[in-house]
C-alpha cells in the first residue's frame, strides 16, 4: 500500500478537516506516493522506535512531530534529530490529533475505559449525569487509568455530573456543564479559575488519558491489507517516591 491509500482511509474514519486551526494533523513526514513496508501506531514517536522500524515504515501517531514552524534543522535538537533519522530510513509519519480526539479518543476513554454512559458530546467534551461519591469516583479513576496519585481542585463530596477531555483540556472550562471536569495538564491558574467558579477539577494526566490511542488506531486499521504494529510510547515523566 502507499501512504496515500492509508491516508485516505484515515481521512474517512476521522476527517483531517476537523482539526483545530493551530494543529498540524496529517502528513508530517514522507510523500503520498511512497510504498509502505509496515505501519507502526503509537501515541508519540521516539529514537528507539525509529531505529527498530524497517525502512519504509509509516508511523501513525497522535501528537504531530512537527508543531511549530521550523526555522532551521539543527540535528542535535528536537524534533530535527528524529526527522534526520526518519529521512535516512525513508520513514513517513501521519498525525491524527485534534480530529481524532473528537471522533474517537475522548469517547473511547469515557465509555470503554472509565465505564461512563455518554449522554452528550460537544466537540471535545463528553458528559454524563448521575450520582458519584467523591472517594468512589477517585478510586475508579485511579484504577482505570493506573494513576498512583491524583491532583484535585474544588473537592465535592457528591457529584451529579462529569465531563471529560483527554490530554490538556483546561482551556475548555467555560464550555463545561458539569460538577466535575476530568482532564490533564491542569495549571495553577486553571485551578484558581475553577475554584472561583465552583468547578471540581481532577488532573488525569496527559499521557495517562491518551495512551489508548494506539489500540484504538490499530483496530481501525484492521480492514486494510497491511499489519499495524502497536509501539508502546514512553511516558516522559516518572514519579519518584523519595
Amino acid at each position: 500500500m502507499t501512504v496515500a491509500e492509508i491516508y485516505k482511509h484515515l481521512d474517512i474514519i476521522s476527517p483531517f478537516e476537523l482539526q483545530e486551526k493551530w494543529d498540524n494533523s496529517g502528513l508530517n513526514v514522507g510523500e503520498m506516493t511512497r510504498e509502505v513496508s509496515e505501519v507502526v501506531v503509537s501515541l508519540d514517536i521516539d529514537t528507539d522506535m525509529i531505529e527498530a522500524a524497517k525502512e519504509g515504515t509509516l508511523f501513525v501517531v497522535h501528537h504531530p512531530l512537527i508543531f511549530d514552524k521550523l526555522g532551521s534543522l539543527d540535528f542535535s535538537k528536537y524534533p530535527s534529530n528524529l526527522l534526520e533519522k526518519m529521512i535516512l530510513k525513508k520513514h513517513s509519519l501521519i498525525a491524527m490529533h485534534t480530529n481524532f480526539d473528537q471522533t474517537h479518543l475522548n469517547k473511547y476513554v469515557f465509555e470503554k475505559i472509565l465505564g461512563f454512559t455518554l449522554e452528550k458530546q460537544n466537540s471535545f467534551l463528553c458528559t454524563v449525569k448521575g450520582e458519584w461519591n467523591y472517594k468512589a469516583l477517585l478510586k475508579l479513576i485511579k484504577e482505570k487509568l493506573n494513576l498512583p496519585t491524583l491532583k484535585v481542585v474544588g473537592k465535592k463530596e457528591n457529584i451529579r455530573s462529569i465531563a471529560l477531555c483527554t490530554g490538556a483540556g483546561a482551556s475548555l472550562m467555560d464550555e463545561v456543564e458539569a460538577d466535575c471536569f476530568l482532564t490533564g495538564d491542569i495549571k495553577y491558574h486553571d485551578a484558581m479559575k475553577a475554584m472561583s467558579e465552583d468547578l471540581m477539577l481532577v488532573d488525569i494526566g496527559h499521557y495517562e488519558s491518551e495512551k489508548f490511542f494506539a489500540e484504538i488506531m490499530a483496530d481501525e486499521l484492521k480492514v486494510l491489507p497491511i499489519l499495524a504494529i502497536i509501539a508502546n510510547s514512553k511516558n516522559p515523566f516518572t514519579i519518584e517516591a523519595l
